[in-house]
């Protein structure tokens, strides 16, 4: 008996072309992130590492360039297929680059091309099917992008035994596959597309993934920065304040991350990206208890409590580097892993904020937000690399330590909002 697409369950809300967005996880948040840093650094330095992983952060900012192609020319299916394919024409000539000015030209052409590919992820849903199904689409997105980063990380570990040109290509092969699956599968919805909806679900894959499909659907425009003066003067200015020093601080450790991991604590990269997949499945769970938690004790709260969560971990982390003792290592692990895992709850918190204190509205405080975000990945890598260079790898450590603490005691002053609740400049 022939099953209806309705009787499949899950299969009902997914679509082929998903697979290409869990091939840009598995590549751009789970290999590159791990294969480059160890790939410059085995060549160059901690300063060249900052510097390559600040250009690989860079995409974000573009997304509204993206965004306006995707809604006035509709192109949604040439820059998911063609995104794709520059993304993974910059990994395979990466490898073949020497020094710093030849690697930023690859890893800009991969950061690019792989936000213009992620800009465009959530239209496919929201210009092509009903609202009531919105929320169960694009969780399977987010669902597919995650579990190819975790892949990714996996995968990274392995072939960071092998040789780390060869994993880089493999990426390159994977990002080809990629787009090959978007332009067989994907079709541009039919246009005109209409204003924008309000998607405010905080992006269920872990931290520090560039060019996420989710994070990238809100954008800065040109009016909203023309109001940038007013925006920064309410309490929402203190909350964005708060996040740019806190991600700016946690970027710098986690660019470095397997080279400090190798470096400091002598974990081989294969441990550590294993030790980084696993505490971003377990980061899954969190979502959902951090998003009760959030409606009832209120969104300002649970920020606080997870940068101190996170605090707590990176003086462990630094500590354990300062020490260097025998046997350290699964202390370090440990203590990155509670990094990682107090993402979930700033995450969720760190939206909430954001929508309830705008005194513009959500969408356009959704905007802001991202756009601090890719700041704070720019800055926070190259002031990583730069203070690994001067003072050591464990000098990242204390500019995460420095960011993540002056954040927490700025938030002490944001004022608190619960479900519902609103700021009225």
């Amino acid at each position: 008996m022939l099953r209806t697409r309705k009787s499949l369950g899950w299969g009902r809300w997914v679509e082929p072309w998903y697979l290409a967005y869990a091939l840009l996880g598995a590549t751009m948040a789970g290999l590159a992130p791990i294969l480059l840093p160890l790939a410059v650094s085995g060549a160059g330095g901690a300063a060249q590492v900052g510097i390559v992983m600040g250009a690989f952060n860079i995409g974000g900012l573009t997304a509204p360039f993206w965004g306006t192609i995707a809604d006035r020319y509709r192109r949604h299916r040439g820059l998911l297929t063609g995104g794709l394919l520059a993304s993974g024409l910059g990994l395979a000539v990466f490898p073949f680059a020497q020094g710093s000015a030849a690697w930023v030209g690859p890893v800009l052409l991969l950061s690019v091309g792989t936000a213009g590919a992620a800009t465009v992820a959530n239209l496919f849903v929201v210009e092509a099917h009903p609202q009531a199904e919105w929320d169960e689409r694009i969780g399977w997105l987010q669902t597919f992008y995650g579990g190819g980063r975790v892949g990714g990380l996996l995968l990274a570990g392995a072939l960071s035994q092998i040789d780390l040109h060869v994993g880089l290509l493999a990426g390159a092969l994977l990002m080809t596959l990629g787009g090959v699956t978007g332009w067989l599968t994907a079709r541009t919805p039919p246009g005109p597309g209409g204003p924008r909806p309000l998607l405010r679900q905080a992006a269920r894959h872990g931290e520090c993934a560039p060019a996420s499909p989710q994070c990238l659907f809100h954008y800065l425009r040109w009016e909203t920065v023309l109001r940038l003066g007013m925006v920064l003067r309410s309490p929402f200015g203190l909350f964005q304040l708060v996040w740019l020093v806190a991600a700016t601080g946690s970027t710098a450790v986690f660019i470095l991350y397997p080279v400090l991991m190798q470096e400091v604590f002598r974990i081989d990269p294969g441990l550590s990206s294993d030790a980084f997949a696993l505490a971003l499945a377990l980061g899954l769970f969190l979502y959902s208890p951090a998003g009760g938690w959030s409606d009832h004790f209120g969104a300002a709260r649970v920020l606080r409590a997870a940068l101190g969560v996170r605090l707590l971990a990176l003086l462990g982390l630094l500590w354990v580097g300062i020490q260097a003792a025998g046997g350290a290592e699964w202390l370090a692990l440990v203590a990155f892993s509670l990094v990682v895992l107090s993402w979930s709850l700033l995450a969720v918190s760190g939206i909430a904020l954001a929508a309830r204190l705008s005194p513009l509205g959500e969408g356009e405080a959704l905007g802001i937000f991202n756009a601090v975000t890719a700041i704070a990945g720019v800055a926070g890598a190259i002031m990583g690399g730069l203070a690994a260079e001067w003072w050591g790898y464990n000098a990242a450590s204390v500019l995460a330590v420095a960011g993540v603490g002056l954040s927490l005691a700025l938030a002490w002053a944001i004022p608190p909002v619960k479900a519902g609740d609103g700021y009225i400049a």
